[in-house]
């Protein structure tokens, strides 16, 4: 198996809709990019929880962070993140051949709770940096009891599902194309929006630049 492509093992293997399905570690590390929220499932005493969360990653590695109150996050159990981003409705013909373009990433694993100092930091700043560029630099950094106060957990991206829908509807060349139906794609996305400044600031305090360059582009 190249470096460069996912291995397949009983979790991971596309059983449905095959040809969306990707073993590309390119495909997965461009999804795992364009976002900053995930759903982190695991089973907390007996029963499935899934919490929404951010994360950042480093290399093959991925972090998810929350408060050491959150039983979710105890770490040692086999977890399951996913993430996903939707592209547009698939509107066709007929309501059963509707569908949404999308990408999505499924990761499976046991979440390693850090403990390390170092580690955690380097964990948090990858994660501040992944959702926020520059801003790790700009605000203050946690300090002890802070650091004290946040669990973060490391997960392999080892074992990880990829699928990618794109394109039109599957019903052009169908019985249904003679109906004379409007069918295509209306596609979603995401903008940052102009930065709104704490009231507590003083009137015209200057947004920083590493924020306000983000205004009108692209998310995901």
């Amino acid at each position: 198996m190249s470096a460069d492509r996912l291995p397949v093992t009983d979790l991971t293997r596309h059983r449905r809709l095959r040809a969306q399905g990707s073993l590309d570690r390119a495909d997965l590390e461009a999804i795992l990019d364009a976002g900053f929220v995930c759903h982190l499932g695991v089973v907390v005493e007996g029963r499935p929880v899934v919490v929404p969360t951010v994360y950042g990653r480093d290399g093959r590695q991925l972090y998810l962070h929350g408060s050491v109150a959150s039983r979710s996050l105890a770490g040692g159990t086999p977890v399951c993140v996913t993430v996903t981003h939707v592209d547009g409705l698939v509107l066709a013909r007929s309501v059963f051949e509707h569908g949404v373009n999308y990408r999505s990433a499924m990761i499976h694993g046991t979440a390693r709770k850090v403990t390390d100092p170092e580690e955690k930091l380097t964990g948090l700043r990858l994660l501040t940096e992944h959702s926020a560029p520059g801003q790790w630099s700009y605000a203050r950094r946690p300090d002890r009891r802070e650091l004290a106060a946040t669990t973060l957990l490391a997960l392999s991206l080892e074992e990880a599902s990829v699928k990618i829908r794109t394109g039109a509807p599957d019903d052009g060349e169908g019985p249904d194309a003679e109906l004379g139906l409007w069918a295509g794609v209306l596609p979603l996305t995401a903008v940052w929006g102009a930065p709104v400044t704490d009231p507590a600031l003083p009137p015209n305090h200057p947004v920083p630049g590493h924020v306000a360059r983000r205004e009108g582009t692209r998310h995901g």
